[in-house]
């Protein structure tokens, strides 16, 4: 992509989490941003700072409706709306959803000759006992009665329907699969993940609710670094391909520990008493006991590093909690 700042980028989700860090990075780096959020999860605090910006243009909206009536060119799409894993509620939103929205990214990248970055997630690799995962790494999700899945599912469609229109279209797709991201502005529910909810319930002195026994492992990503490797493949001439965005496979943690992690950074004293959540709460809920990942690819192509340590970023992001106090 040329270098011209004043180029043209859309970002959908841009009220979330990702999607407002990402919104703030660009608009400083002299892009012109359009966002688009339903606002299903948003906020509109979390764009406080771009919406006076001259060169933001935000519009509360169905994705798909947005697209089909937005006649204006952009350089590139970067799709991050999406439903997550129903652990409450039913798997139909999720599919139906995740799917229809990447169709209609699709249709329009193809009338704009845009490029298409996307947000896949680690959730793909499912149940593969091969970790750490790289991008070569089988799909194995569980069974289609198990609702869970049905996120896995729905991102893995999404990447076959981007490759597939990469191949068929000519179009340029750039796929990264997240692992594990937190910090300031994140949702402040499991749909932000255990990092938000524990520092939540640690801070009101609550117990902690760890669903299943603790166990599972899983490598965390602050959002700095997360931004900035989205930003550096941006910039590249890297027009196709699927990416790991993740910590080196030595950095992660299971839950326990990060809820102990979190417990000693909020100078709690001990570990505040632990609820063990069983799995049986979410129906039939199957969980990932490990997941991490390679990002050799990543740093190969688009010079991407990693450089928040776990405890920096859980600094960083329990310091957001107390200024930010839940009602």
């Amino acid at each position: 992509m040329s270098q011209n700042k004043l180029n043209h980028i859309i970002v959908s989700g841009a009220a979330g989490f990702i999607g407002s860090h990402l919104c703030d990075q660009l608009l400083n780096s002299g892009y012109r941003v359009t966002g688009i959020d339903n606002m299903s999860h948003g906020s509109i605090n979390n764009l406080s700072g771009a919406l006076h910006h001259p060169l933001f243009d935000f519009h509360h909206n169905d994705l798909a409706i947005f697209l089909q009536h937005y006649n204006h060119s952009a350089d590139v799409i970067i799709h991050l709306a999406s439903q997550k894993i129903p652990r409450y509620e039913g798997a139909y939103r999720t599919v139906d959803e995740n799917i229809s929205n990447t169709q209609s990214v699709i249709a329009y990248a193809k009338r704009h000759r845009c490029k298409i970055l996307f947000a896949s997630t680690s959730d793909v690799y499912g149940k593969n006992p091969a970790t750490p995962y790289h991008e070569e790494s089988d799909l194995i999700i569980g069974a289609s009665t198990v609702k869970r899945w049905a996120y896995a599912a729905s991102k893995i469609a999404s990447e076959h329907l981007l490759l597939g229109a990469a191949e068929a279209f000519g179009l340029r797709v750039l796929i990264f699969r997240f692992f594990g991201s937190y910090g300031p502005r994140h949702h402040r529910s499991w749909w932000g993940g255990p990092q938000s909810v524990f520092i939540d319930q640690l801070l009101q002195q609550k117990a902690l609710e760890i669903h299943g026994d603790g166990s599972q492992v899983r490598s965390f990503i602050f959002i700095d670094d997360l931004i900035n490797g989205i930003s550096k493949a941006l910039e590249s001439d890297i027009n196709r391909g699927i990416y790991n965005l993740c910590t080196a496979p030595d950095e992660a943690v299971n839950i326990k520990q990060l809820a102990e992690k979190i417990s000693f950074l909020t100078m709690n004293k001990g570990l505040t008493e632990i609820k063990l959540v069983p799995y049986s709460e979410f129906g039939n809920y199957e969980d990932v006991m490990k997941r991490t990942g390679l990002y050799d690819k990543a740093n190969r192509d688009f010079g991407f590093y990693p450089l928040v340590s776990l405890d920096e970023g859980l600094r960083k992001t329990i310091a957001w909690h107390k200024e930010n106090p839940i009602d």
